[in-house]
């Protein structure tokens, strides 16, 4: 927390203790968790939630959700609406989580400034360890039916105790015939678009990675600012994962915000321009041997995001 306040973080979202065989948080432990930002003057704007998680489904063990599997499902479903009502009961007004088989995929690492390196996803490069995962051929029907199961028994829960439910996109987007015979149907701008129409409701939309985002686009400086305006201009933008990259769709290294193919002043004034009121994010920043846990590179993050909002506010005087 310390950490966070010397640099100038005023707002953050944590991760609370994982909840163990119980399957859910307490009131207890959230508040405590709210108490320890409270008393380093930060505030927990959000959390994340352990279902359904974003890692690779053959290291996640709480995969029923993403696999589609009743009545496994069913019970990590219910320990998400519980820790709505928990989040509520706290104060805690908004969540993020994932809905994925895949995880985050990469393919290597490209030299950076100053000895950084960055990860990278080249998709020719691209060589998984097995045909298939153990969800075996998933199909877009099917992720469809999966995440709107989902939707319908978690937003309604959500709009009880209004909470915010904030979905991250698919990292990186894939071919429409999928990887490892899965189809990734929030990896794409239309999937993202037909994600916050189903089951429409203000306190369903997505965590808005920019460089997940981006990683979709074969334009990202261009394109990103349609999809910002067409997702924020239906409010449903609930979190910025502030992060930047060189190149596009299936070839990409991530990079410090400063030097990727983003202009990230311009994505600001963008989200500025939508009424986006929530918190922006450093994400993925690069690693160097002398920094290994990143707390360098994310010191740089938080000065860069806390110069372009004191740009942005000067210049709306």
């Amino acid at each position: 927390m310390q950490y966070f306040k010397r640099h100038g973080v005023n707002h953050i979202c944590a991760h609370p203790p994982d909840p163990g065989e119980r399957g859910h948080w307490t009131v207890e432990t959230i508040e405590q968790v709210r108490e320890t930002c409270k008393s380093n003057g930060i505030t927990c704007e959000m959390v994340q939630v352990p279902y359904p998680r974003g890692f690779h489904l053959d290291r996640n063990p709480r995969s029923a959700i993403a696999l589609g599997q009743s009545p496994d499902r069913d019970r990590e479903i219910e320990h998400v609406q519980k820790m709505i009502e928990v989040m509520a009961k706290v104060g805690i007004p908004s969540f993020q989580y994932h809905i994925s088989i895949l995880g985050v995929l990469r393919t290597g690492r490209t030299p950076g400034r100053g000895g950084s390196s960055n990860s990278t996803w080249r998709l020719k490069d691209a060589k998984p360890e097995r045909p298939l995962t153990r969800a075996g051929v998933v199909g877009a029907d099917e992720c469809w039916e999966r995440i709107t199961y989902f939707l319908d028994r978690v937003v309604p829960v959500a709009s009880q105790y209004k909470v915010r439910m904030a979905a991250h996109p698919h990292d990186p987007g894939l071919p429409s015939e999928g990887y490892q015979g899965v189809a990734r149907v929030l990896g794409t701008p239309e999937g993202l678009y037909r994600f916050i129409s189903i089951k429409e409701n203000p306190y369903h939309g997505l965590n808005l990675c920019l460089g997940t985002t981006a990683e979709m686009l074969r334009n990202p400086n261009k394109e990103i600012h349609i999809m910002i305006k067409r997702i924020g201009q239906a409010g449903k933008i609930f979190n910025i994962h502030f992060r930047n990259i060189v190149g596009g769709r299936d070839d990409f290294y991530e990079t410090f915000p400063d030097e990727g193919d983003m202009n990230m002043v311009e994505v600001a004034k963008t989200l500025q321009e939508t009424g986006y009121q929530y918190m922006v994010m450093p994400d993925h920043i690069p690693s160097h041997p002398n920094d290994t846990d990143t707390l360098q590179g994310f010191a740089f993050g938080y000065g860069y995001i806390k110069a372009v909002l004191a740009f942005l506010q000067t210049s709306s005087r």
